[in-house]
């Protein structure tokens, strides 16, 4: 128990103290945001500071700190300083910049500032890449509640997938004032309620959390049943929480309506530590989950696992509750990756996307990729492009900490802050798939199966020198 309320005090601190140091690093001044400056009622709308809390705190916590962190947290009681470590000097400064930068952009999106920021050779197929990532969020955010909601009556499913593809349309299409600003404080208040259930329910069982132990530390923490080293499995395993780069893809739509700059690091950085807080209240759960039923530590099918726990922790209706909170989760990244997706491509063709033809026209596509994936999302094929989504999650973030790397270059200030969760997550994506193969971790995607030793070694090579060319090299003069 010690060790989970020492992480928490982290969070909280971290918040207090280096998230105020970035700030001040970054500089907010009284400049005009994009929804002040160059409104145009579809995204770039002023909405008030305490909707936009609530709006980019559901748009990024989706199911990863609940179902990433009770599978996360077979690591052991690490987890409970890792994951508030690494949100602060990492995943809530990747947010923090995402947004920031985006707000002195017009809410540009990541790929128009990797074209401007680390130059236009790499943006076409980082565009590319980032598109097929939102599009697999967009499809496995309708199965995934789809599957909640129904609790096995499969009759179901397609009725139920049905209304939250209707949902994500009409969320994705309408002015973000219109829909998402109206009912995501109703999302806000079930997802604070259910996490305080589980808290509560968890109360009585704190005697099961068990505290860091040294030999871990010692052994790269390998306490995972399946002998999987902390690095860089768990910083795949539980993205957000720590860090995640689909956070860099939500964080302009909040640029666009946010009214003052000063209110960044309470809406980015601060709900990035909310979303800490929360994957803390879930990763105890799984803990002391585990300690009741230790042979669970087999199972890998985090969505039982989730049932397993709030059936156990709360009274049934309670428990009902708890997963209405996860399946809002799902739906309130779901709508937004696609909404942001929208954008992205708007963005890449130079789409007005004022007029509602050209919204339309813009929209359509997107969601004619999310149904034919959805209606092949239980085939080989799929299930495959599904097991590099952590990994290509966290590429997205490395190459969004680049982003804020060559951004305070560029305006000669210090970049520390962003090279070294920059320099950590380079190291995390080559390492991941130097080492992981079918044979080295099973159900892995396809990767070179190095001995971890090795492909560390390299990764961490290849990563120094990626994020030395970036610091050091000469800017692109992309406009």
């Amino acid at each position: 128990m010690i060790s989970f309320i020492v992480g928490v005090l982290i969070l909280v601190a971290g918040y207090f103290t280096y998230g105020r140091l970035v700030e001040h690093l970054f500089g907010p001044d009284s400049r005009p945001t994009p929804a002040i400056g160059h409104p145009d009622g579809i995204d770039r709308v002023p909405l008030p500071h305490w909707k936009n809390l609530l709006i980019h705190l559901l748009n990024i916590a989706g199911i990863g700190p609940v179902i990433g962190v009770i599978l996360g947290v077979k690591f052991g009681a690490i987890v409970f300083i890792l994951l508030p470590v690494g949100n602060v000097i990492g995943g809530a400064v990747h947010d923090f910049f995402s947004g920031m930068i985006s707000l002195r952009h017009n809410g540009a999106n990541t790929p128009l500032l990797v074209r401007r920021h680390l130059g236009p050779r790499i943006y076409h197929v980082y565009a590319l890449f980032l598109t097929i990532t939102l599009l697999l969020v967009g499809t496995v955010f309708v199965n995934i509640p789809a599957n909640i909601l129904v609790k096995g009556h499969t009759d179901w499913f397609w009725v139920a997938a049905g209304a939250i593809f209707l949902y994500y349309f009409v969320s994705a299409f309408f002015p973000i004032d219109q829909i998402i600003g109206r009912i995501y404080p109703v999302f806000g208040a079930i997802l604070l309620l259910s996490s305080l259930a589980i808290l509560f329910g968890l109360a009585p069982h704190a005697s099961l959390l068990s505290e860091v132990s040294l030999s871990d530390v010692a052994a790269n923490f390998t306490r995972h049943p399946a002998g999987e080293p902390v690095i860089p499995m768990l910083f795949v395993t539980i993205a957000c929480g720590i860090i995640s780069g689909f956070h860099s893809t939500q964080a302009p739509i909040v640029a666009r309506t946010m009214t003052a700059e000063r209110q960044g690091r309470a809406v980015f950085y601060g709900m990035m530590v909310v979303e800490g807080l929360i994957g803390m209240i879930w990763a105890a759960g799984g803990m002391a989950l585990y300690a009741h039923r230790p042979e669970l530590l087999a199972s890998g099918n985090g969505a039982a696992l989730l049932g397993e726990l709030v059936n156990w922790l709360l009274h049934p209706a309670a428990a009902r509750f708890a997963l209405l909170g996860v399946v809002v989760l799902a739906i309130t990244s779901g709508d937004t990756a696609l909404r942001s997706l929208r954008l992205v491509i708007a963005e890449y063709f130079g789409i007005d996307q004022t007029p509602v033809p050209l919204r339309l026209l813009t929209t359509l596509p997107i969601f004619a990729g999310v149904a034919l994936l959805l209606a092949v999302s239980q085939s080989d094929a799929f299930k495959i492009l599904w097991n590099y989504f952590s990994w290509s999650n966290q590429t997205i973030a490395a190459f969004a900490l680049l982003v804020a790397v060559a951004y305070l270059r560029r305006q000669g200030k210090p970049c520390w802050v962003a090279v070294v969760p920059a320099l950590f997550m380079v190291f995390i994506v080559l390492d991941y798939i130097l080492f992981v193969s079918p044979r080295a971790i099973q159900g892995a995607p396809l990767g070179f199966g190095l001995p971890p030793r090795l492909a560390a070694g390299l990764a961490a090579l290849l990563a120094s020198a990626i994020v030395a060319w970036i610091r050091y090299r000469r800017q692109p003069e992309v406009e």
